[in-house]
């Protein structure tokens, strides 16, 4: 197992788990966005206000994006296992 072997590995890996973050993060921030400027046009500081909507949006993401993110994770560790031969010697 070369360094570079090591370093791609590791870059794919960050990759990926940069990507199925960021399916779910994007859109709880920008409820997160919407529903602070909603707070701060009517001026109700209330933390469920902000904490639900998130909540839900992401849960929601999760349904519809879930599917996809475990395909991406599979071909993810089904690639890694079989390039261990490779990897190897």
């Amino acid at each position: 197992m070369t360094p570079d072997s090591v370093v791609t590995i590791f870059q794919s890996a960050i990759k990926l788990i940069l990507i199925l973050t960021m399916v779910t993060l994007i859109p709880a921030l920008m409820v997160g966005l919407l529903v602070s400027m909603f707070q701060a046009a009517t001026q109700i500081n209330e933390m469920t206000l902000s904490f639900i909507p998130k909540l839900l949006i992401t849960l929601l993401t999760l349904m519809f994006a879930g599917p996809w993110m475990l395909r991406m994770i599979l071909e993810y560790t089904s690639g890694l296992i079989h390039d261990i031969p490779y990897v190897i010697g």
